[in-house]
């Protein structure tokens, strides 16, 4: 779309600053203190000043958000990450040419720096009375037309820095994502894990049931996967010695895009030698209780019309009872594919005739099982099919030990005591194979390398995986995936934006390229012979 006469009406600016000999994009800012290190500094100092100004001078920097023009004065609000502040500009104190100049050049959006000196005005707003002002930045483009917050979903997705510029609770929710990951780190390191780094690329991919993105890696001339799961690279440094690891890492799996999937989605998994899941269990309820203190400082979560208690112990069910109490189906009792598949339909579930016996569990699960469940539970001792890397149950080999944590009707994490019989394994990649050949996509493939490993040896090992995105969406009361990840997947937009053609008259603008240009449009000497 073509510029609007806002931009055109900066972009001339830009062309009057540079008469000037002012640059209107410098290198470089003066500021001493963030607009919430002034406001506190005034506010301590207040009590001793006796109604003054600070004598001290300052300077701060920001986003211009607000201006009000009364006519000899001029009110303007700065934002920058801390917060904001109120620069009180008057003709007495800058002098007219410079709150002239304030009032011609200075839009929404620029960002300036102010030199002065901090008082609180008579409405009782701490404030910097301005001595000096310098533009650091001219914006080109408007804010949106509300101030007050970007309303339409998809632009706020698309253009997620017009979001987060125009909604402080938007960046509210990607400091507490910070905020976990930050206290997620803490609690293992103060255990003694050791945070690594494993492929992203991957030859085979392995670790979890789902389709990869496949890529093409010219200089080996072969076909490689963007990892599904850091699972079996883990396990591999479980093998070499380490006896506790983890990793907060980006997967990526090829599946569709809804409220609670997004295709690059961000993991944290570990692993501890000498532990079973019944240890992971304990270790996965007190991670969450510390993440939740940590990043929010209380245990009671908002959740749509929910509160949600994170107060430990938490509920746990078996799989077999999850399944009976919510759709009257015993997984032990119906074995084959055509009973399970007819039952599944006759309760309204959306499988296909051709779904694997596993498959139709899983979808029984997330269908009937997972949407009631809203208080964190534990379900757990999982059928052997749908866990191909986990332990079988030694009283039960039809089971295995594993559990999935629900809390809010997500899934939020995946545990298990870890399969370390490299035979067991083998057979169960061979089970995966055949699942494979029946039309399941999902399926991992036999993955021999992983085997050699644990022919090597791997002790007893419990194994994790938390849903970063999905703990966040929990903990910010955000109810799709897209609101915590700062730049989800979209599908690419018919129409672009249209600037190549629109800024190209104003290239003259840019320092040294006016020369250049003159240079480009002149014949060589070849062309001139």
């Amino acid at each position: 779309m073509p510029l609007n006469d806002q931009q055109r009406a900066r972009l001339e600016k830009i062309r009057e600053l540079r008469a000037q000999g002012i640059d209107p994009y410098p290198a470089r800012s003066s500021r001493t203190l963030t607009a919430a290190d002034a406001v506190a500094r005034f506010a301590e100092l207040e009590p001793h000043l006796g109604g003054e100004p600070d004598p001290e001078p300052v300077t701060v920097a920001g986003r211009v958000v607000s201006i009000r023009d009364m006519g000899g004065t001029v009110f303007s609000h700065i934002r920058d990450s801390s917060g904001s502040i109120q620069l009180f500009l008057r003709r007495d104190a800058v002098g007219p040419e410079q709150l002239a100049w304030f009032k011609r050049y200075i839009d929404l959006n620029d960002f300036v720096e102010a030199d002065g000196h901090l008082f609180r005005t008579r409405t009782g707003e701490i404030s910097l009375q301005v001595t000096a002002l310098r533009l650091l930045n001219k914006a080109i483009n408007p804010p949106p037309d509300k101030w007050h917050g970007l309303t339409d979903v998809e632009t706020r997705y698309r253009q997620r820095y017009v979001d987060l510029m125009t909604n402080p609770a938007t960046r509210e929710v990607f400091v507490t994502r910070a905020q976990v990951i930050r206290a997620i780190r803490r609690y293992l390191d103060e255990r003694g894990f050791l945070e690594v780094e494993t492929p992203t690329l991957q030859p085979i991919y392995g670790g979890a049931a789902a389709r990869p993105f496949t890529t093409y890696y010219h200089a080996l001339d072969q076909t490689f996967y963007l990892r599904i799961s850091d699972e079996l690279y883990l396990k591999r440094l479980i093998v070499g010695g380490y006896d506790r690891v983890y990793e907060i890492c980006k997967d990526f799996r090829n599946e569709g895009i809804d409220a609670r999937h997004n295709p690059e989605f961000t993991m944290l998994e570990f692993y501890v030698a000498y532990a079973d899941y019944r240890d992971i269990m304990q270790m996965c309820e007190e991670l969450i209780v510390f993440a939740a203190k940590e990043a929010l400082g209380t245990l009671l979560l908002p959740w749509g019309s929910h509160t949600i208690d994170l107060t430990p112990p938490w509920t746990r069910m078996s799989f077999r009872e999850a399944l009976l109490r919510y759709t009257g189906i015993d997984f032990l009792a119906v074995t084959d594919q055509p009973t399970l598949y007819r039952l599944a339909r006759e309760l309204g579930a959306d499988v296909r005739p051709d779904t694997v016996w596993p498959r139709i569990l899983d979808e029984l699960l997330k269908t009937f099982v997972r949407p009631a469940l809203i208080q964190p539970t534990f379900v757990y001792d999982y059928p052997v099919a749908l866990s191909p890397l986990a332990k079988r149950k030694p009283d039960d080999p039809r089971l295995v030990e594993r559990f999935q944590l629900f809390v809010g009707g997500l899934e939020l994490a995946n545990a298990y005591t870890e399969l370390n019989d490299p035979l067991d394994q083998f057979y169960r990649f061979l089970e995966q194979a055949r699942d494979r050949a029946r039309g399941d996509e999902e399926a991992m493939p036999i993955d021999e390398d992983f085997i050699n490993a644990l022919m090597y040896g791997m002790p007893p090992t419990g194994g994790f995986g938390l849903g970063i995105d999905r703990l966040v969406m929990l903990f910010t009361n955000r109810q799709t995936i897209r609101e915590v990840i700062l730049f989800p997947q979209l599908r690419s937009k018919p129409e672009p934006l249209g600037l190549t053609e629109d800024l190209q008259p104003y290239l003259d603008l840019v320092p040294g390229v006016q020369d250049s240009l003159a240079c480009e449009d002149s014949p060589t000497e070849a062309n001139s012979a």
